[in-house]
């Protein structure tokens, strides 16, 4: 596919086995992504951002969403600007996570809001957040690793998570289904879910060690290749986004409820970014998920 903006023009390379991807949207010069299935829910504000339409430089042009990896934090702060207003939230109800490749959640309050983007957090190494509250965002980090969205529209609770190798060996899909069911009543079988941009099969080689952990996590799938197949050298080919429908699945998630992002970011370096792809020299991308102020 090529995607024009303006003068520039992009091709961005899609997987050709999701039926139905996420689409491209754009406001004011801001690309973002969004998924078809969530638009039946008028009450869910959600968007995955890319690397177009922001003000940052260098490695981290344009849209760079991390006052963490060494950009200008004026240029960041401006950059979530014009992201919010492009998707349509609010930055003083935006709730950031802290990431550190844990299972760890956090339900989310309003006294929360701006954390992470307006000022500090007050919390540490929390990898999913939930909330049934109107007007709240959450948001994620991201530059290959996984990100998990969860909405409920019988209990109107939603959830947002970063799932890298880690978290998915931990299982963090059903933790936050869990977590959804504890804190609001929400039912696997009402739950939509959504695998986000992150790093495909080909693209991941993982070395023999991880290969061990998922093997033993999903025993009873050692002979599924489209998990995890030998590639060069005691080298393995994992994939990520099957291993986290597997864990969304078993957790009772309807298979008509899970939807798949079809790009890669590691395949799609100038348009996302990826820290496989660029060897670390990278900003971040962010996954937004948020509740309409007025819930009907």
């Amino acid at each position: 596919m090529r995607f024009h903006l303006k003068d520039e023009i992009m091709n961005i390379k899609w997987d050709k086995n999701t039926a139905e991807p996420m689409k491209v949207k754009e406001k004011h010069g801001t690309v973002y992504l969004q998924y078809p299935a969530f638009e039946k829910f008028p009450q869910i504000i959600h968007g995955f951002s890319t690397r177009i339409g922001g003000v940052s430089q260098g490695i981290y042009a344009s849209m760079n969403l991390s006052f963490q990896r060494g950009d200008k934090e004026d240029a960041v702060s401006e950059n979530y600007r014009r992201i919010a207003d492009a998707i349509g939230f609010d930055l003083k109800k935006t709730v950031c996570s802290q990431q550190t490749h844990t299972t760890n959640i956090r339900l989310v309050k309003e006294e929360d809001g701006g954390k992470g983007i307006l000022t500090p957090q007050d919390y540490h190494d929390i990898d999913g957040l939930i909330t049934d509250i109107p007007g709240m965002t959450l948001a994620t980090s991201f530059a290959d690793c996984v990100p998990l969205f969860f909405v409920d529209p019988v209990r109107q609770g939603i959830g947002l998570a970063h799932s890298g190798w880690r978290g998915t060996a931990g299982r963090m899909g059903a933790h936050m289904v869990r977590a959804m069911e504890k804190a609001f009543g929400s039912r696997p079988q009402d739950l939509y879910a959504a695998i986000g941009p992150s790093i495909c099969q080909e693209c991941y080689e993982v070395s023999e060690d991880v290969a061990e952990v998922f093997q033993e996590e999903f025993s009873q799938y050692r002979k599924d290749r489209n998990l995890l197949y030998p590639g060069r050298e005691k080298k393995y080919q994992l994939n990520l986004w099957r291993a986290n429908e597997i864990i969304l699945r078993e957790s009772g998630i309807p298979k008509e409820h899970i939807s798949f992002s079809g790009i890669c970011t590691c395949c799609n370096p100038d348009f996302l970014f990826s820290h496989r792809a660029s060897h670390g020299k990278r900003g971040n991308l962010s996954a937004f998920l948020g509740l309409s102020p007025s819930i009907e």
